[in-house]
C-alpha cells in the first residue's frame, strides 16, 4: 500500500531531479557563495531545498563548493538544508503525509539553514582564512575529462542525461534506503503493539526527545525517512516527533558529523548540530502547540480495511515501473562492480590503485574522482562505487593525490 502511494509521486520527483541536475549547470551553486555575508547563506539555502542529495551524497558536494570558493557560512547552510528536503522527498511527503507536512518539512529547513549559516559566517568572518579562496582547477587537466564532468549541449543529450541520471543514478544512490524504509516502516505498522509508545501519546516532548535520541547518529535518507515517519505517528508518536524524524534523521549522522568536524572545524560542527536539533524540536513543538495538530494527522495514509479502494490502476502501473527501474538500476550496479574487478585485476604497472573510503553514492563518486582529476600531473581517473577502487593514470604523486580526495571529505590510501 505504501508503495502504490507513493511510487507516481516518486517517479515525478526523480524526473525533475535528473532535470535540475541535467539542466542547470553546477558551477551556478559555487559563483554566487563565495562572500560570508548573509546573501551567501540565503543563496546557498535556496540552491539545497530543492536538491535531490541525501546525507552521503551532499557532503562531498559541499566540500567541493568550500574547495571553490563558497564561505563557511554558505556551505554550513548548504549543509544543512540539503539533505533534510529535495524535490522527490517534498513530492513523496505530500503522498503519505499530506500537504500540511510538505509545506512546513521545507519551511523548517529554511529557517534551520539560514540560523546555522548566518551562525557560521558571525563566527568565522574575523578569520582571516574566511577571506581566502581555494580554488579548484575548473579545466581538464591536460586535455582529459572525466565523464562525469562532460554534460551534453544538445537539448536531446541533457534530457537523455536527465533520465539516466534520474532513474540510473538517483536509483541506485536512495533506492536501497527507500526500500529500507518500506521495510521498516511495514514492520512497525504489523508487529509494533499500538500500546508500546501509550506513554509517549499525546506527549509532545517525551516523543520528540525519543525520536531525537534515535534520528541523531543513525542514516535516514530524506525520502526513506517518511514511510518510518508515518509508522511512528500511526502508533501514537505526536506529529511533532514525525517532523523531528523527517529533519534530524537526514540532515545528521556519524558521517556528516565526522566530515564536518574535520573540513570545517569543531565550531562549525557544534553551530551545525545545534542549528537542527533547535529548529528540529522548536517546529516539533510549534506543531503540537501552536499548530491545529488534526491538520497534520488527518491526511496520514491509514492502513484499513479499505485501503485497496486507493490502489487504483494508475498507482499499480507506476509501482510496477518503479520496481522494474529499480531492479535494472541494480542489476547496472552489479554488472559495474564485476567489470570494476575486472580492470583492477588486469590493470598495468602504469596505473596506480587507490581505496577510497567514505563514498555512499554516485554523488560521492563524482565528487572523488573530480578531486583527483584537478591534481597537476593526472592524465585519467576512473573511481568505482561498489569496490570503492580508484585507477589513476599520470605522474603524480600517491601523496598529492590522497591529498586532494581528501580535501572533500573521503579517507584515501595507496592500494
Amino acid at each position: 500500500m505504501l508503495i502504490n502511494e507513493m511510487a507516481p509521486y516518486l517517479l515525478f520527483g526523480f524526473l525533475i531531479a535528473g532535470c535540475m541536475h541535467a539542466f542547470i549547470p553546477s558551477t551556478i551553486y559555487s559563483r554566487y557563495l563565495a562572500q560570508p555575508k548573509f546573501k551567501s547563506v540565503a543563496l546557498a539555502t535556496l540552491f539545497g531545498i530543492p536538491l535531490p542529495l541525501c546525507s552521503c551524497g551532499v557532503i562531498p558536494t559541499a566540500m567541493s563548493l568550500r574547495r571553490e570558493g563558497a564561505s563557511k557560512g554558505a556551505t554550513t547552510a548548504f549543509l544543512i538544508a540539503t539533505p533534510q528536503t529535495g524535490v522527490d522527498s517534498i513530492v513523496a511527503t505530500y503522498s503519505l503525509m499530506g500537504l500540511p507536512f510538505a509545506i512546513i518539512r521545507p519551511i523548517a529547513a529554511l529557517v534551520t539553514a539560514l540560523l546555522g549559516g548566518q551562525l557560521a559566517s558571525m563566527i568565522e568572518r574575523t578569520r582571516t582564512d574566511e577571506k581566502e579562496t581555494i580554488k579548484i582547477v575548473s579545466e581538464c587537466t591536460n586535455g582529459n575529462c572525466s565523464t562525469a564532468d562532460v554534460k551534453p549541449n544538445t537539448f536531446f543529450g541533457k534530457l537523455k542525461e536527465a533520465l539516466h541520471y534520474a532513474f540510473v543514478d538517483m536509483m541506485q544512490d536512495i533506492g536501497k534506503w527507500l526500500v529500507v524504509g518500506l521495510i521498516v516502516a511495514g514492520l512497525i505498522t504489523v508487529f509494533v503493539p499500538d500500546s508500546a509508545f501509550e506513554v509517549f501519546r499525546d506527549n509532545s516532548v517525551a516523543s520528540i526527545l525519543l525520536v531525537l535520541c534515535l534520528a541523531v547518529p543513525m542514516y535516514l535518507c530524506a525520502t526513506g525517512s517518511i514511510p518510518i515517519a508515518v509508522a511512528l505517528m500511526l502508533k501514537g508518536l505526536t506529529p511533532g516527533a514525525g517532523l523531528v524524524l523527517l529533519m534530524a534523521g537526514p540532515a545528521c549522522n556519524m558521517a556528516s558529523i565526522l566530515v564536518i568536524n574535520k573540513v570545517l572545524g569543531r565550531k562549525i560542527l557544534i553551530t551545525y548540530l545545534s542549528s537542527i536539533i533547535t529548529g528540529a524540536v522548536g517546529f516539533g513543538l510549534m506543531i503540537d502547540h501552536v499548530l491545529p495538530r488534526q491538520c497534520f494527522l488527518s491526511n496520514l495514509v491509514v492502513q484499513d480495511a479499505c485501503c485497496h479502494d486507493k490502489n487504483n490502476w494508475f498507482s499499480i502501473c507506476c509501482t510496477i515501473v518503479f520496481v522494474t527501474l529499480l531492479v535494472n538500476a541494480l542489476i547496472r550496479y552489479f554488472i559495474a562492480t564485476r567489470n570494476s574487478q575486472s580492470t583492477i585485476l588486469n590493470s598495468d604497472n602504469m596505473k596506480q590503485i587507490f581505496i577510497i573510503n567514505g563514498m555512499n553514492c554516485n554523488h560521492c563518486r563524482t565528487s572523488a574522482e573530480k578531486a583527483i582529476l584537478s591534481v597537476a600531473g593526472v592524465t585519467s581517473a576512473s573511481v568505482d562505487l561498489a569496490t570503492k577502487v580508484a585507477i589513476v593514470e599520470g605522474t603524480a604523486t600517491p601523496e598529492v593525490i590522497c591529498k586532494a580526495v581528501e580535501e572533500v571529505g573521503f579517507s584515501c590510501t595507496k592500494a
